[in-house]
C-alpha cells in the first residue's frame, strides 16, 4: 500500500510576505498539483495503463512542467530583482545580467524619475516592449509585482517583469528571455519517449529488438519501449587473448575496415562497406571470439514532468494557491527563529543534537523542493552532510561547470565524445548534478542532497542525449581510475552489451558504487545498465509515494526515489523542474556518498545493502517489482551507516583492511 509522505505547513513557519510578493500571486498559474491520474478521476495502478492512456499521461506532464519550469525562472529573477536598491549604478546592472544571461534588459527607476538600465531590449517589438515595461513600472511604483503574459518574438518566448526596489524607494523592470521553457519541452518530449528517439544525429544507426540485430521500426515514442539501437557499420569484439598487430591489419583489410579502437578488452571496429551483421558472423567463424556484438547507442533517461501538490494548494483554491506562492516569494527574508537556527546550524557545521530537521534557505526548496523532505534528507543532515573526500562521478551530458549554484562543487573531469571541458550542451547531465550536490543554504537556487562532496563530471553523451557503448565504458573506467566513488548513470538501454558490462565489473571489483535508472517506458524490459547484477537500479515515485507513471520495473529494481518535477540546476545559471528516473537516480547516488562520509570504510555492496534494509516499504509487502525494497530514507540509512561505523565489528573491519591497504603500499605478502 502507498504512503503519503507528511507534508509540513511550510506558510505557519513564515510570519509575513512582502507586499511585492503577494502580488505577484495574481499572475502566475501556481495550480501545479495534478497527479497522475488526475485526468481521469482516479489513480491508475502502476502497469496498468495502455499506450493511450500513457501518451496523454506523458504529454500533459510535459505542458504542465513547461510551465512549471517557467514559474522557476520568474521567481528567481523576481528574487534578483527585489535585491536591487534605487541607488545602483549601470555597473550592477551589467553586474546582474552577466550572472543571468536569460535577462535581456533591465531598467531601474529612482524615486525622482532618475534611470539607469543595462542590455538591450530585443528586435521586433517596436513601442510594445515600452508600453509592457511602463506597465510593469505603474504596478511597482503601487507596490504590486507585475507579470506579463509570455510574448513571442523572432522564435524567442519573453516576459516583462516589475518589482519595486529593495527599501520602495523605486522600480525595477525588465525583459527576460525564457527559451528554456521551449528548449526543456523539445529535450523532454524525446527524454520521456514522446518522440521516436533517437530520430537523427551524428550516428549512423538501426533499431533492433533487445539484444538481438532483428530489425523494427520504431514510428512513435511508445515503439522505443521494444527498442534498441545500434551502430550498423561497428561491431564490438572480445578475443580469447590479445591479438597481434599482424591479425588486427588483416581483420581490417577483410572487414573494409574504416578504424579500430581499442578499450579495456575489447575492440570496435568500423567497416567501411559491411552491416553489423556481416561483421557479427566474420568475427565467429573466423576469429572464435569470447563475445561478438553490435555496438549500442545509449540514450539519456530523464523526461519533463510535473511540479507536486503542496498541502492547502487544490485545483481551483485561490486561498491555498496564494498560500504557497507567498511563501515562495518571501526568499528568506522573514524566517522564523527556526529556520535562522537552522542557517546558524549549517553555517559552524554544527550538529543538531536533538535530531531535529534542519531547512536550508535556498529560494526554491521551500516550494518546489518536495523531494528532501520526502525522503527524511532534513533530518539526515543532523547525521552527515556528506564529505569533501567524497566523489560522485556524474556520467550524462556534462555540467555547467560555471553555474553559480555548483560552485566548489565540481572536480576534474572529462568531455569523451567531443573537445575541450566536459561542459553541457543539453541540461540533462547540469539538472542531475545539481539534484546531488547544488549548494546548499546559500539563499540561492535549489539545495542538493549532499552539503559536501564533490562532482566528476564525465560527458559520455554528446549534444542529442546519445552516445555509444564506448563513449560509456570508457567514462566509467576513466571515472574508476580518477577516484570516484560513485557513478551515477542516467542513461540506458534495452541490450545487454557485455563490452559494458566488463566496464561496470572493473569499477564494481574496485569498490566503486554504481547507481542507474531504470528508465521511462512504463514496461518490464530490463534496462542496462540498470539491469545488470553489479548496479543499483533505481525506479521513480511522485509526491505521494506512487509509482510514477513513466517508470520502468521489474525484478531488477533495487530501491525507489522521487524522480517527479525535481527542481534543479539547468545551464544558463538557470533552474528547471524535470521529471524521470534519471532525476531518481541521483537522489541514491548522493545517499551513497552520505552513507560513504559516514562509514568510509564500507564496500560498495555493502552501502549498497543499507540502502536496500533502509527503505521505506511500498507497494505490495516485500520486495517487488514495483519499488524494489521501497522508497530510499536518507535518515534510517545513515543511522545504519552511523551503526555500523560504531560496532566493535565495524572497527575490526576498518583494521583489517588498514592492515590490508598497507601490505599492497609497501608489496607485503600475508603471513603463511
Amino acid at each position: 500500500m502507498s504512503r503519503r509522505p507528511k507534508w509540513r505547513p511550510i506558510w505557519l513557519r513564515w510570519a509575513a510576505a512582502g507586499a511585492a510578493a503577494a502580488a505577484l500571486i495574481a499572475f502566475l498559474p501556481w495550480q501545479i498539483g495534478l497527479r497522475e491520474g488526475d485526468e481521469n478521476g482516479a489513480n491508475n495502478p502502476p502497469s496498468g495503463i495502455d499506450a493511450a492512456q500513457e501518451k496523454r499521461l506523458k504529454t500533459a506532464a510535459v505542458r504542465r512542467d513547461a510551465e512549471a519550469t517557467a514559474r522557476l525562472c520568474t521567481l528567481e529573477c523576481f528574487k534578483a530583482f527585489r535585491a536591487l536598491r534605487a541607488d545602483a549604478d549601470e555597473a550592477k546592472l551589467r553586474h546582474l545580467l552577466d550572472r543571468h544571461p536569460h535577462m535581456a534588459y533591465v531598467r531601474l527607476t529612482a524615486g525622482g524619475g532618475k534611470t539607469a538600465e543595462a542590455g538591450v531590449m530585443p528586435e521586433g517589438g517596436g513601442d510594445a516592449w515600452s508600453a509592457q515595461l511602463a506597465k510593469a513600472e505603474r504596478e511597482a511604483q503601487a507596490g504590486r509585482a507585475y507579470v506579463s503574459d509570455p510574448i513571442r518574438r523572432d522564435g524567442h518566448r519573453y516576459i516583462v517583469l516589475g518589482v519595486p526596489a529593495a527599501g520602495g524607494a523605486g522600480t525595477v523592470s525588465g525583459i527576460i528571455r525564457q527559451d528554456i521553457v521551449d528548449e526543456v519541452e523539445r529535450r523532454q518530449r524525446q527524454f520521456l519517449r514522446l518522440v521516436p528517439y533517437p530520430a537523427e544525429g551524428r550516428y549512423k544507426t538501426e533499431s533492433a529488438k533487445p539484444n538481438s540485430t532483428e530489425d523494427i521500426t520504431v514510428r512513435t515514442g511508445e515503439d522505443n519501449g521494444s527498442a534498441s539501437h545500434y551502430h550498423i557499420n561497428e561491431a564490438v569484439v572480445r578475443f580469447p587473448g590479445e591479438p597481434a598487430d599482424a591479425v588486427i591489419q588483416t581483420i581490417m583489410k577483410d572487414i573494409d575496415g574504416a578504424s579500430v579502437r581499442k578499450l579495456g578488452y575489447a575492440y570496435v571496429f568500423t567497416s567501411h562497406s559491411k552491416e553489423t551483421e556481416e561483421l557479427i558472423a566474420y568475427f565467429r567463424e573466423r576469429w572464435n571470439p569470447v563475445y561478438v556484438e553490435p555496438h549500442y547507442l545509449y540514450l539519456a533517461n530523464g523526461s519533463e514532468g510535473r511540479a507536486p501538490k503542496a498541502e492547502g494548494a487544490e485545483s481551483g483554491n485561490r486561498r491555498g494557491v496564494k498560500a504557497q506562492a507567498k511563501n515562495a516569494g518571501d526568499f528568506g527574508t522573514a524566517g522564523t527563529p527556526d529556520r535562522e537556527r537552522s542557517k546558524t546550524r549549517a553555517e559552524d557545521g554544527a550538529a543538531d543534537t536533538a535530531g531535529g530537521p534542519i531547512v536550508p534557505n535556498d529560494l526554491l526548496y521551500e516550494a518546489y523542493q518536495w523531494n528532501l523532505p520526502a525522503i527524511e534528507t532534513e533530518r539526515g543532515w543532523a547525521l552527515s552532510r556528506g564529505s569533501d573526500d567524497v566523489v560522485i562521478a556524474v556520467l550524462d551530458t556534462g555540467v555547467q561547470l560555471d553555474h553559480p549554484d555548483l560552485q566548489g562543487r565540481i572536480t576534474e573531469g572529462i568531455n569523451l565524445v567531443g573537445e575541450g571541458d566536459p561542459d553541457d550542451d543539453v541540461g540533462h547531465g547540469t539538472h542531475v548534478a545539481g539534484i546531488i550536490a547544488a549548494t546548499v543554504n546559500n539563499g540561492e537556487g535549489v539545495a542538493g542532497l549532499s552539503w559536501r562532496g564533490r562532482i566528476m563530471p564525465v560527458k559520455v553523451l554528446d549534444s542529442s542525449g546519445s552516445g555509444t557503448t564506448y563513449s560509456v565504458a570508457e567514462g566509467i573506467i576513466w571515472a574508476t581510475d580518477h577516484g570516484a566513488d560513485v557513478i551515477n548513470m542516467s542513461l540506458g538501454n534495452y541490450a545487454s552489451a557485455e563490452f559494458l558490462h566488463d566496464a561496470i565489473r572493473y569499477a564494481y571489483d574496485r569498490g566503486v558504487v554504481l547507481i542507474a535508472a531504470s528508465g521511462n517506458d512504463n514496461t518490464d524490459q530490463p534496462g542496462y545498465p540498470a539491469a545488470y547484477p553489479e548496479v543499483f537500479a533505481v525506479a521513480a515515485t511522485d509526491a505521494g509515494d506512487n509509482k510514477a507513471p513513466y517508470s520502468n520495473y521489474g525484478d531488477y529494481i533495487d530501491v525507489a526515489a522521487p524522480g517527479d518535477a525535481i527542481a534543479s540546476t539547468y545551464p544558463g545559471n538557470q533552474y528547471a523542474a524535470l521529471s524521470g528516473t534519471s532525476m531518481a537516480s541521483p537522489h541514491a547516488a548522493a545517499l551513497a556518498g552520505l552513507i560513504k562520509s559516514v562509514s568510509p570504510d564500507l564496500t560498495n555492496e555493502e552501502v549498497m545493502d543499507i540502502m536496500r534494509k533502509t527503505a521505506v516499504d511500498l507497494g505490495d509487502e516485500g520486495r517487488d517489482i514495483y519499488f524494489g525494497y521501497g522508497r530510499i530514507d536518507v535518515k534510517r540509512a545513515l543511522e545504519a551507516a552511523e551503526q555500523t561505523a560504531n560496532t566493535l565489528g565495524g572497527f575490526r573491519l576498518k583494521f583489517e583492511r588498514r592492515i590490508e591497504a598497507l601490505r599492497q603500499r609497501f608489496g607485503v605478502g600475508r603471513a603463511a
